[in-house]
């Protein structure tokens, strides 16, 4: 039979392995663990077999072209949800007001616009409260509506707004409108994509969108398309997400 006899340095090596090895275990098996979950998403769009579509405005900048919207808005009967930041409802509480009383939805974007992948989930739901509490000190109403700033969601802020009764919303066509896009090429962009329960991505205060928005609210109405706000669009019970994102009712 041969006997081992180890040295003091090997001794220490081996005994400084199992140290670092019984540290690192629990965070390895924790990282494992988070790989495997499966990936929040929000609702991009909707399964419907309705011709109806939402269009929607990230409130952000400024609101020098409401009043345009507005009227390009009611003139090709488009009820819109508008993400507005609470900051954005401080600044022009007027504008917010004129937005409710056209018959728009105001849903929540955050606060002051942070990026929410730079938040734990507490957080999140702290900035989502501050906007909401800014929006109901102008308009009497809290949103349970919530995009992320820039999209930018994360598993937490999904569950977030699970865990307070909230819905994310992303979308699936992007305008692009806040690149100065002409009118054609925003309707290249949205056409590409167009499909029944699309959600359709503008903001306010850009060059472009308030001279462009009446021919393509005009183009999607001569191929059929009806308008409606995202809480009439989407199912509040009894949904499953696809992997793209897209809403569908559960079977029954």
């Amino acid at each position: 039979m041969k006997i081992f006899v180890l040295s003091a340095k090997k001794l220490i090596l081996c005994a400084t392995v199992l140290l670092i090895a019984a540290f690192s275990l629990p965070s390895f098996i924790e990282t494992m663990e988070t790989s495997t979950k499966t990936k929040e998403l929000p609702i991009y769009s909707v399964e419907t077999e309705e011709k109806k579509i939402a269009v929607t405005f990230d409130s952000a900048w400024n609101d020098d072209d409401i009043d345009t919207i507005i009227s390009v808005l009611n003139e090709h009967n488009c009820p819109s949800t508008f993400f507005v930041t609470g900051d954005w409802a401080e600044r022009f509480p007027e504008s917010l007001k004129k937005l409710y009383n056209a018959g728009h939805e105001i849903a929540s974007h955050s606060y002051n616009h942070t990026l929410y992948s730079t938040l734990s989930k507490d957080e999140i739901i702290a900035d989502m409260d501050k906007c909401d509490s800014a929006i109901q000190s102008v308009l009497g109403i809290r949103p349970n509506l919530m995009r992320a700033p820039s999209g930018d969601y994360t598993n937490n802020s999904i569950l977030a707004c699970k865990e307070t009764g909230r819905y994310c919303i992303q979308w699936n066509i992007d305008s692009l409108d806040w690149k100065n896009l002409t009118e054609e090429q925003m309707k290249e962009r949205i056409f590409a994509k167009l499909q029944p329960g699309s959600i359709l991505l503008f903001h306010n205060g850009t060059k472009q969108t308030a001279s462009a928005l009446p021919g393509i609210l005009q183009a999607l109405k001569n191929e059929g398309y009806t308008f409606c706000k995202v809480g009439d669009l989407i199912y509040k019970e009894n949904y499953t997400i696809d992997h793209t994102g897209r809403q569908q009712k559960a079977s029954s």
